[in-house]
């Protein structure tokens, strides 16, 4: 059974993803990822303004008056999340770690998905596959999912991309909606990331903290890091040292859009501190105006 404060915190998760998703994100994420295809469904009789095209020509010989095919669109995708649950995702000097905007993140994402009758599965990696769910329909498997996300204790501490979405290639025989929710911290992922850009549809979300980007003049600190364990004192009051720490973030940042482009991914960066349902809608709406183009 699950504790008490774990409930409320799922269940304040729920209301606040469930007001972002009536609002801003079910529609969109439906014109942005659309189904296989259209499948006959019925015959109605012709309307004026319909097309001629669509006149089922046997049908209307049969009745002696016209009639229309209608057609639906084959809506059921599968949304497939992959999340990073390494130890660096444990890190967060806003109000939420790089975990919870994940599990935020993931719900959102999640619940607009089965707005639109579409399965979601998960895949929880770290330098290892962790657990996998999946994909199912309904809003008491999602709730699982955030549950998941929210209390697995991985057994692995580092990061490795490649883990995740090398399974993801191996076990899943059809095309799926891909949402890679990860910080990116790792090397040596471009091509897996290819491979699974190629036969999915995969979208990166980068999530990251404004702390990693800059430090603050702290003077001498005592830093770990999470992944390995290695401890280090850092002078955050020397310029030299921040500003060599600084160049080199926004050369991993630089380096990580760059690939992203040439691969053709679109993708999210969210920061901890920002509006993550505003950002996916931006997001959508983007990803919408280029489809349209």
């Amino acid at each position: 059974m699950l504790p008490k404060d774990l409930i409320r915190r799922i269940r304040k998760l729920e209301i606040r993803t469930r007001k972002v998703v009536s609002d801003m994100l079910a529609g969109q994420y439906h014109s942005v990822f659309k189904g296989r295809g259209m499948a006959f469904s019925e015959v109605r009789q012709y309307q004026p303004g319909d097309e001629i095209r669509i006149i089922d020509w046997n049908v209307t010989a049969r009745m002696n008056e016209a009639y229309v095919k209608v057609f639906t669109e084959e809506r059921e995708l599968t949304v497939m999340l992959l999340v990073d649950v390494s130890a660096s995702k444990e890190f967060g000097s806003r109000e939420r770690t790089k975990s919870e905007i994940a599990a935020e993140v993931a719900a959102q994402i999640a619940f607009s998905a089965i707005a639109n009758n579409d399965r979601v599965g998960l895949i929880l990696f770290s330098d290892r596959v962790e657990k996998v769910v999946p994909p199912r329909k309904g809003r008491t498997h999602v709730l699982r999912l955030v549950s998941d996300i929210l209390t697995f204790q991985p057994v692995g501490k580092g990061t490795d991309l490649s883990a995740g979405l090398t399974y993801l290639t191996q076990v899943s025989k059809r095309k799926a909606v891909t949402f890679l929710v990860s910080d990116f911290q790792a090397q040596g992922f471009e091509k897996p990331l290819r491979l699974v850009g190629r036969k999915h549809d995969l979208v990166p979300v980068v999530v990251e903290d404004p702390l990693e980007e800059a430090f603050p003049r702290l003077g001498l600190v005592e830093m770990e890091d999470p992944e390995t364990g290695d401890r280090f004192v850092v002078d955050t009051s020397d310029p030299g040292v921040r500003g060599r720490y600084s160049r080199f973030m926004q050369a991993a940042r630089d380096e990580r859009r760059k690939l992203f482009k040439k691969l053709e991914l679109d993708h999210v960066e969210l920061r901890a501190g920002d509006d993550h349902g505003k950002a996916l809608a931006q997001f959508f709406r983007a990803r919408a105006r280029r489809m349209a183009a």
